[in-house]
């Protein structure tokens, strides 16, 4: 009973699902990720396959990744899907490595040496980007927290490769305009990037190729309730329109008249970007998911995220030195940016320091120093609309 006990305790010195719920990463910690779910991918038939088995061995697990890239084409409203990314950075990485095949399929990928994106959209999209050897330009927001439209016309070029950006951005507030943005990178013949790694609040309400893009990518943590695993092993989901379908990852998964297949051709293809063709475990997870909920209960899970996320909002702009930036008196969608510049301006207390203490009752917090970007009493002036730089690092992971 003593060595029960000491074990017991020494749990309890680690913040947990089972122990304490308030346990989050920014917008990467969504969801409840079901039990029923771990059960089903602990069973032998799943657990003990191997990539490299015959192909004839796999059928089940084949096509349970095919009949999930059919939903996420769906939900995305994208022509082909591929799994095998194993989270956002991969699957962004991938996005930029797409654009810049496509770009030198069509004979201007010399040309066509800058990225656009957004200081709200998430820093994986401008260090991607870079690392390919993109010069980035980054929109920074207008009054109302929006990324500067105007900005983005005098940015756009010949040599614009592409757009990448976030709707809604981490600060929640969505961007009715989106279709504009895309419309404004079309027309100068670059191709627009949807980073939907956490599309909690716009799930079956508002799609990708509604919007026009040419591409996006899925966390499959975030949005389809697989665990985040604290780094790994991830999985995301990379979606495109046929255009680019040629240049998606490989191997592809392939439905034929004898069953599912793995194809390693695909002339055009960027290649592989991670082992194999996925993380099995965690596209059963979200393939669970996905068919537990069926096309009604995804569209309900954004809607009860939308309302959980705005009655949070409306009691956390009761407490006193707290506030949301931006958009004063509108909703928000699925997460919210806040701020504690006002306590910090009246006490000196940093967001920091909260943090430190919020641990000590078993909280998570995960603060984002971004004071030179929001509203000040003591500011008249904001931020130039656009500037070219190295990297973004105003959100979390």
């Amino acid at each position: 009973m003593r060595v029960v006990r000491h074990y017991l305790r020494v749990s309890q010195e680690n913040l947990g699902a089972d122990f304490n719920i308030d346990i989050g990463q920014g917008t990467c910690t969504m969801k409840y990720s079901p039990k029923v779910n771990e059960t089903i991918i602990r069973t032998p038939k799943l657990a003990e396959l191997h990539p490299l088995q015959d192909e004839a061995s796999l059928q089940g697990v084949l096509e349970i990744f095919w009949r999930t890239e059919q939903a996420i084409a769906e939900i995305s409203g994208m022509h082909s899907v591929s799994l095998q990314t194993q989270g956002g950075s991969a699957a962004i990485w991938a996005n930029i490595s797409m654009i810049r095949a496509y770009h030198a399929a069509n004979g201007d990928a010399e040309v066509r040496d800058e990225v656009i994106t957004t200081i709200f959209s998430h820093p994986s999209n401008a260090a991607c980007a870079k690392a390919a050897g993109y010069k980035v330009i980054t929109l920074m927001p207008d009054a109302d927290g929006y990324p500067d439209i105007d900005a983005l016309r005098a940015a756009v070029s010949p040599r614009t490769a592409a757009l990448l950006i976030t709707n809604p951005e981490d600060t929640g507030i969505y961007n009715d305009k989106i279709r504009e943005f895309v419309q404004i990178v079309h027309d100068v013949g670059g191709l627009a990037a949807y980073d939907q790694a956490n599309a909690n609040g716009i799930l079956g309400i508002t799609r990708a190729s509604d919007a026009g893009f040419d591409l996006c990518h899925f966390n499959l943590h975030k949005t389809f309730s697989t665990p985040h695993a604290s780094g790994g092993p991830g999985a995301g989901a990379s979606a495109v329109s046929e255009k680019l379908a040629p240049f998606l990852p490989s191997p592809r998964i392939v439905k034929t008249s004898a069953g599912f297949s793995v194809d390693y051709k695909g002339e055009q293809s960027i290649g592989k970007v991670a082992p194999f063709f996925g993380v099995a475990p965690n596209v059963v997870r979200a393939y669970s998911w996905i068919m537990a909920l069926g096309a009604s209960g995804l569209r309900q899970v954004a809607e009860i995220a939308v309302l959980n996320n705005n009655y949070l909002l409306a009691l956390v702009r009761q407490i006193p030195g707290a506030s949301a930036p931006y958009a004063t008196g509108k909703h928000r969608i699925e997460q919210v940016r806040y701020s504690w510049q006002e306590l910090f301006e009246e006490t000196g207390i940093s967001s920091e320091e909260i943090g430190v203490r919020m641990s000590d009752y078993g909280m998570h917090y995960w603060p984002a120093t971004t004071r030179t970007l929001l509203p000040s009493r003591s500011r008249s002036s904001r931020p130039s609309p656009t500037r070219r730089q190295r990297s973004t690092s105003t959100s979390p992971p």
